[in-house]
């Protein structure tokens, strides 16, 4: 088989790129079974505590975006362990009041408030008439929360390869760029990975002691894909776990290539992959407006949180960065 595949690939360098099928098909993954497709990881999974406040600082709660809240109760420390007669509750957010009948917020008779789909931070204070006898007079406390958005780091790896090429101006290269770029997606799609090709250049190469030669200089990205409305808490499920996967076929496929055409007794095509070239990085970014900031956020060190007013994040970035005239939360301009 590998003999034939020599042949093809002298006969034109376009044809190359059915040596590539090949390997695809010799590594490709094994078939996901429908318990294990990856179509998206669980929530967050702190629903089920509940979140006490205080009347001296505003306690911080992280939600992420787009996921409900856990229970917030109007008490502090103290009133949770106390009982108080006929108390009334009223919740406010950063639009003002809060109440049922709005479809994004749940508010229980005990006062317990549940944020659905959340994407609004800010400020959230709870107002807590009551007695604690019959015959006292009635007592009222602020409680106060700063409620902030987080999602989790995009996580992805950044690939450098280079291949020897045909003239820079030869329709051969872009049609063996296209190809080898479809060729990788196959690779990763049942991992419920992608491909983006970053840039493709062409470079003239003085060679030590040799002459000129053409190379493309391949730089492409692969990313763990979350999407899909099924949940799943496997393993393999995970984002970490599933491009992990994915830099471990591709660099396969690349070590089959010096190895097919090492094998070759004939001579190499005018494109082909240059051993040693394949070069990656683990790259973390945030969504814009949102940044990672273990200071600022203990309790949440990793998770890139909205950025608060005085800050700002205008790109992929890992962090907010400072920002007088930013007065609001998730501000991607300065």
């Amino acid at each position: 088989m590998w003999a034939g595949g020599c042949r093809w690939a002298t006969a034109a360098a376009g044809r190359l790129l059915l040596l590539l099928l090949l390997l695809i098909l010799l590594q490709a993954p094994p078939a996901v079974q429908p318990s294990e497709r990856f179509l998206g990881c669980a929530g967050p999974s702190n629903n089920d505590l509940d979140i006490v406040g205080s009347v001296i600082f505003p306690v911080k709660v992280y939600v992420k975006l787009n996921h409900n809240s856990p229970p917030i109760l109007c008490l502090t420390n103290h009133l949770e362990n106390v009982e108080v007669i006929d108390p009334i509750f009223q919740w406010y957010g950063p639009g003002g009041s809060l109440s049922s009948e709005n479809s994004n917020v749940e508010i229980a008779p005990t006062g317990t408030l549940i944020l659905k789909h959340f994407n609004l931070s800010g400020a959230y204070n709870c107002s807590i008439v009551y007695k604690l006898t019959t015959i006292q007079l009635r007592r009222k406390h602020i409680i106060k929360y700063l409620i902030y958005a987080y999602s989790d780091p995009k996580i992805y790896y950044e690939f450098t390869v280079q291949y020897h090429a045909a003239p820079c101006n030869s329709s051969q290269n872009a049609s063996f760029k296209k190809a080898l770029l479809q060729l990788l997606k196959k690779l990763v799609a049942r991992l419920s990975c992608e491909v983006k090709l970053i840039k493709s250049e062409c470079h003239h190469v003085k060679m030590q002691r040799g002459g000129l030669q053409n190379e493309i200089f391949f730089t492409f990205s692969v990313a763990p894909l979350r999407r899909g409305k099924h949940k799943c808490q496997q393993k393999a499920c995970a984002a970490s776990h599933r491009l992990n996967k994915a830099k471990h076929f591709i660099k396969k496929f690349f070590k089959r290539q010096v190895k097919v055409s090492r094998t070759c007794s004939e001579p190499l095509p005018d494109i082909y992959y240059i051993d040693g070239t394949l070069k990656f990085v683990s790259i973390d970014r945030c969504h814009p407006g949102y940044g990672i900031n273990a200071v600022v956020h203990p309790d949440c060190p990793e998770c890139c949180v909205v950025c608060s007013p005085g800050s700002y994040n205008p790109s992929e970035g890992m962090h907010c960065l400072p920002c007088n005239s930013s007065l609001i939360y998730g501000a991607t301009k300065c």
